[in-house]
C-alpha cells in the first residue's frame, strides 16, 4: 500500500484503489479476476454443451420409445448407437436368451454414456475449486492490506479515520473480488451438476428401452439393427 503524504487526498475510484494497493494485493486481485473471467468462461460453454446434450437426449428418447424412425444421427444418440450396434454384432455369443443380449446392449450403451457425460464434467473441478478457495484468497488479500495499514499508521503516528480508511477500503476490495468469483462458481457448479444428474437418469431410462428393442428375437434384431448401421453411414 502506498503512504500518502499527511492531507494529500486519496483517490477511492475502483481504479484508484486498485492502482494504490500494495503489490501482494494487487497480485491477489489479479488473480481472482482472471479466475473469474475463467469461471465465466467455463460457464457459458457448459450452458452452450447442456443445451445440445438435452436436444440429443430428447432424440435419444424419440428414438427409444420409436416415435421418430433412426436417421443420420449425431452427438449422444450416435455415440450409445454405434455402441449398441457394435456390441449386438461383435459380442453375440450361442445360446444367449434375450436378457443377456439385453444385458449387454445396456452395458455397451451405459459405458458409452459414462464416456460422454466425462467429458462435460470437464471445467466443473475449476469451479468447485474457485467456489471453496476464492473467499479464502481474497481474505489474505485483505489481511494483508490491514496489516499494511497498521503499519502506516505506525509509521504517521496518526489513527485519524483519513490515515486508516483508504487502506481498509483496498484490502476489503480484495475479500469482495474473492467473493464476486466464488458465488457465481459455486452456484454454477450446483446448477451443471444437478442438470447432469438429471439428465444421466433420462438417458439411462431411455437405453433401456433401446436395449429392451434391439434385444427381441433374431428376425426382430436384425430389423432393428440394420436400419441403425445404415443411419449411421455404417
Amino acid at each position: 500500500m502506498l503512504i500518502l503524504a499527511a492531507g494529500a487526498p486519496h483517490d477511492f475510484s475502483l481504479w484508484g484503489m486498485i492502482s494504490a494497493a500494495d503489490p501482494v494485493v494487487k497480485a491477489v486481485m489479479a488473480g481472482l479476476a482472471l479466475a473469474s473471467v475463467a469461471c465465466w468462461a467455463i460457464i457459458l460453454e457448459k450452458m452452450v454443451r447442456l443445451m445440445r446434450l438435452k436436444r440429443d437426449l430428447s432424440r435419444l428418447e424419440q428414438v427409444a420409445t420409436g416415435t421418430v424412425a433412426v436417421g443420420t444421427e449425431s452427438g449422444l444418440v450416435a455415440h450409445l448407437l454405434q455402441a449398441a450396434d457394435s456390441e449386438a454384432q461383435d459380442g453375440a455369443t450361442r445360446g444367449e436368451d434375450r436378457s443377456d443380449v439385453r444385458a449387454r446392449l445396456e452395458k455397451a450403451m451405459r459405458v458409452a454414456l459414462k464416456s460422454d457425460l466425462q467429458r462435460q464434467e470437464a471445467g466443473l473441478p475449476f469451479l468447485a475449486t474457485i467456489g471453496s478457495a476464492a473467499p479464502f484468497i481474497g481474505l489474505f488479500g485483505t489481511v494483508w492490506g490491514i496489516m499494511n495499514s497498521f503499519t502506516a499508521i505506525g509509521q504517521q503516528q496518526d489513527t485519524s479515520l483519513a490515515t486508516v480508511a483508504p487502506g481498509i477500503a483496498e484490502a476489503l476490495f480484495a475479500t469482495a473480488l474473492g467473493l464476486a468469483a466464488a458465488i457465481p462458481a459455486v452456484m454454477a457448479y450446483n446448477a451443471i451438476a444437478v442438470s447432469l444428474g438429471r439428465l444421466a437418469a433420462r438417458a439411462g431410462t431411455a437405453i433401456t428401452g433401446i436395449a429392451k428393442h434391439m434385444s427381441r428375437p433374431a428376425a426382430e434384431v436384425v430389423g432393428r439393427v440394420e436400419p441403425l448401421r445404415a443411419g449411421m453411414g455404417h
